[in-house]
């Protein structure tokens, strides 16, 4: 079995999933590094508007040779960049310049988070409507664009900030929608077909190797049910972030394995808004003692393999919440790392 220490974080670690509610770079990000100080993250601000968004903020940033434009149905390829993909490039720019700011004296791991090639497939339109993933040769590109610009952001992710080794959150919530033919088609009154299994795990391999390659450590992120766990290891994913509370008994195998092979788990235990109340520290780590009392894994391995996170981003939740919320996720990670001892 794997020693338990050969993920990039320390026993007693919580992060966040990226996204936060605000407007205002430096200052999120600031406390975002006073949070989670163990393994901080660039934080995403979509209460900003277009291109500060998920899809967006990848798809005007990060394709390398491919342009888009906002469009009434949502970002769309195009010949030429609009003002809107402009805009989102520029405050990925104020972005990583105030987590470089922020984060300048970490020594420890940073995560930064782009959307992955699957979601950002269902996501993204085709010139002439209509999601990418419904053509296989535009998904190719646009996959194949996404792994040469997530390369580059890597390498500017290192440049600023030399002491810190990236993990490369890849936002996949739309994985398994792709895989179950769920997709709706442009009218809406059809579906996409479901992507074979063999070829969402080259596809989503040919990034996860690209992020590795460029030195960033990949993880696949999906706040979804029915997350295909296997998948996402063949893939080559060495963790995957989940909202623990969606685990069912019948992924309890599929985690064992990973945990085994050495996988790394972020799981999302603390709600991302306060609509349910305020949960104590033993409340938020429950769930997470009871995956592993179900799975049967060893003590110190929930605490070394762990990290804790709200259940997923933050954007809509209140700017209060948003700092108690991680304050509880780092609680709760310190009382699971004691079990590492």
């Amino acid at each position: 079995m794997p020693e338990p220490n050969d993920v990039p974080w320390s026993p007693g670690t919580a992060t966040g999933i990226g996204s936060w509610p605000g407007d205002d770079p430096l200052e999120t990000a600031r406390t975002v590094v006073g949070e989670v100080p163990n393994l901080p993250y660039l934080p995403e601000l979509p209460g900003r508007g277009p291109g500060a968004d998920m899809v967006g903020r990848t798809a005007a940033s990060l394709l390398v040779g491919l342009e888009v434009d906002l469009q009434p149905a949502g970002w769309r390829l195009v010949d030429r960049p609009g003002v809107d993909a402009r805009r989102a490039r520029a405050m990925l720019g104020h972005d990583l310049d105030a987590f470089e700011e922020a984060a300048q004296a970490s020594e420890g791991p940073v995560k930064v988070q782009v959307c992955g090639p699957w979601t950002l497939a269902a996501r993204l339109e085709l010139p002439r409507g209509g999601p990418v993933l419904a053509d296989t040769g535009a998904r190719r590109d646009v996959a194949e664009s996404l792994a040469e610009g997530v390369s580059a952001h890597i390498a500017d992710v290192r440049r600023r900030l030399p002491g810190a080794p990236p993990l490369v959150q890849l936002d996949e919530p739309a994985l398994p929608a792709a895989l179950a033919g769920t997709v709706p088609t442009a009218s809406g009154f059809s579906r996409v077909d479901p992507v074979e299994p063999q070829v969402a795990t080259a596809t989503l391999a040919d990034v996860v190797t690209a992020v590795a390659e460029a030195g960033g450590w990949p993880l696949v992120h999906c706040c979804a049910s029915g997350v295909p766990l296997r998948l996402l290891r063949a893939a080559g994913a060495r963790a995957v972030a989940l909202d623990v509370s969606l685990l069912t008994s019948e992924a309890d195998d599929d985690v064992g394995e990973l945990v085994e092979a050495g996988f790394g788990l972020l799981l999302g235990a603390v709600p991302s808004t306060d609509h349910g109340g305020e949960p104590s520290v033993d409340e938020v780590a429950g769930p997470v003692r009871e995956l592993w009392r179900r799975v049967g894994l060893a003590g110190d391995l929930l605490g070394a393999r762990v990290a804790v996170t709200p259940t997923c981003g933050l954007a809509g939740a209140s700017p209060g919440w948003a700092r108690k919320a991680t304050a509880l996720c780092a609680q709760a990670a310190r009382a699971l790392g004691d079990l590492a001892g």
